[in-house]
């Protein structure tokens, strides 16, 4: 029996998350979160969404999630307006008003583009 739709997005969701926290970490695994700066193992961070993971055309894009500590992913509800800031520092004037319109976006998934993108983050995952 196939895996179902919902178990994809699950492992999707897993292996995306851990190259969000990967990608960015020195040679000893540690990398800062992207609102307060906190420095921590990429195992004890967190992979933070400015435009909420509930939008499915923004939930895996690799702008609109970053590194953030618990503190502020969590009790700090993701510090989307200083995330938005940085996010326009970083990315370009405009990549978060950008973002915000591409979330309301409808997109529909199959279980291929999910076993496509779980091979394509394994894959980034293996270039780290």
């Amino acid at each position: 029996m196939p895996t179902t739709i919902s178990k994809l997005k699950k492992k999707l969701d897993k292996i995306f998350s851990e190259y969000i926290r990967r990608r960015k970490a020195d040679d000893l695994g540690m990398v800062n979160c992207f609102t307060c700066g906190t420095k921590k193992p990429w195992k004890e961070q967190q992979a933070g969404h400015f435009q909420s993971r509930s939008h499915l055309s923004t939930r895996w894009d690799e702008v609109n999630v970053q590194v953030q500590c618990v503190k502020c992913n969590i009790y700090r509800q993701g510090e989307q307006f200083r995330f938005g800031i940085y996010l326009d520092e970083i990315y370009g004037e405009g990549t978060a008003k950008e973002l915000e319109e591409r979330s309301k976006v409808i997109v529909k998934l199959n279980r291929i583009d999910y076993l496509e993108a779980i091979d394509i983050y394994k894959n980034k995952i293996n270039k780290l």
